[in-house]
């Protein structure tokens, strides 16, 4: 038989049935001790009727006229005679007995004290010089009618107390494992940013351990994460004061010089410090993703910061190349304004970067706090799709892009715990990419 997965049912099945066997176990050892006792109380009872019986007997057959003459008790209530009892003289002959005994089953006299046939207990007694027997004779199956009687009333609790007994081991091996499944419960809980020591102040000593070195490995991941998040925000700042100053230089190469070869040159230079200087600030945008407090105590309108990196990213941009479609009412979020703007502006100019140069990048944000933005563009395959969330995966190997811009957002995303969607074509579309995320909103009623 196999044992079950679950500590809770092994120990309740282990328990179940080392309590039930020493029950059985006991009570057996009862019963017998029991039927050893109730032999020695019918062996006395048999005995002491015999001896109390017989000087009675002696004084009736003495005081007879006639001799050797049998005599039989009458009844007087119909009973049942569970002693039966016969007198002898000394040649055998029946004096006395009793109403309903039957002399076949009374074995020929052959002195004082107990015996025993096939179906009876016997006790043999004798006065006036053996002159005068007496026996006195118990059916043994009215003894182990009484032993089986016994045995029921021992067994018949046990079929109610041991199921009482099992359901009260599962209950308080229930309760007993209760702080182990609250800690099961809350590593299950447990995203895959979050490494903050689970509490385990109120699991047994001995599964304790377990905890402690979950918890320490916890927090030596925690730090191997903070270390490189805090590298790669702090190599990215530390990037953007020397990649101006660059940047800056290039521009005046251009503007100084007349050798057209150095000018185009020093456009070259300039170019790729921009895409360094744009990748700086997408590296550290992804440590606030991945690091950063992205929900406040408090709840926002949305719709503000939408306009406002909408409006900023549109002065880099051709007019009419993006359409912002907001909602009627407030959308509030306890969602990080800046969070939500990293997130809108990493949408809008993936978009941009990647869609059609012409056609406008619809961005729409529903009462429901529904973000969609859609652009159109060559239709990207299944497979693709599911890459583009995947650090420095491009769609386009020819874009300028960083590849980091989906993957910034799907950080967010896990971290909120919003749905990511990808689809391509878009909807109502035959072309281009659409991309859909639910963010957290209040209702005017409560809480999403």
């Amino acid at each position: 038989m196999r044992l079950p997965r679950s500590l809770r049912g092994r120990l309740s099945l282990s328990l179940g049935v080392i309590l039930t066997l020493l029950w059985v176990a006991a009570a057996s050892l009862t019963a017998v001790t029991l039927r050893h006792e109730m032999d020695e109380v019918f062996d006395s009872a048999l005995q002491e009727f015999a001896q109390r019986l017989l000087p009675l007997a002696v004084v009736d057959i003495v005081g007879r006229d006639d001799d050797g003459v049998t005599q039989r008790l009458g009844t007087i209530r119909d009973h049942v005679e569970f002693f039966t009892y016969i007198v002898r003289d000394a040649q055998g002959r029946i004096l006395l007995q009793s109403h309903s005994a039957d002399p076949a089953i009374f074995p020929i006299y052959d002195g004082a004290g107990f015996r025993q046939t096939a179906t009876h207990r016997l006790y043999n007694e004798d006065a006036l010089r053996g002159s005068i027997r007496m026996t006195v004779a118990e059916p043994l199956v009215h003894r182990a009618q009484v032993a089986h009687e016994i045995q029921i009333g021992l067994g018949l609790p046990l079929l109610i107390v041991i199921p009482i007994a099992l359901l009260s081991i599962v209950l308080a091996v229930e309760a007993t494992l209760g702080p182990v499944r609250r800690f099961r419960d809350r590593l299950e809980s447990r995203t895959a940013r979050d490494l903050t020591p689970i509490p385990a102040d109120d699991i047994p000593s001995e599964i304790a351990p377990i905890a402690t070195t979950l918890n320490g490995l916890l927090n030596r991941l925690k730090g191997a994460f903070d270390a490189e998040r805090s590298f790669a925000a702090n190599a990215a700042h530390e990037l953007r004061t020397p990649l101006a100053g660059a940047i800056a230089q290039a521009q005046r190469l251009q503007s100084e010089t007349k050798d057209s070869a150095a000018k185009v040159r020093a456009a070259e230079i300039e170019a790729t410090l921009k895409r360094l200087t744009r990748l700086s600030e997408r590296l550290m945008q992804l440590a606030r993703a991945e690091g950063g407090r992205l929900r406040q105590d408090n709840a926002a309108d949305l719709r503000g910061a939408a306009r406002i990196v909408i409006d900023d990213i549109a002065r880099t941009v051709p007019p009419g190349r993006i359409e912002l479609v907001l909602a009627d009412t407030p959308v509030m979020s306890d969602l990080d304004p800046d969070a939500f703007g990293i997130l809108c502006r990493n949408l809008v100019d993936n978009a941009l970067r990647h869609g059609s140069p012409t056609d406008p990048v619809n961005v729409v944000l529903a009462s429901d706090g529904v973000l969609t933005v859609s652009n159109n563009g060559p239709v990207v395959t299944p497979q693709l799709l599911g890459e583009l969330t995947t650090r420095f995966e491009r769609a386009n190997a020819g874009s300028d892009g960083s590849g980091l811009g989906l993957a910034i957002v799907a950080a967010i995303a896990d971290r909120i715990g919003s749905p990511l969607i990808l689809k391509s074509p878009r909807s109502n579309g035959a072309s281009g990419l659409e991309v859909t995320m639910r963010l957290p909103v209040f209702k005017a009623q409560g809480t999403t």
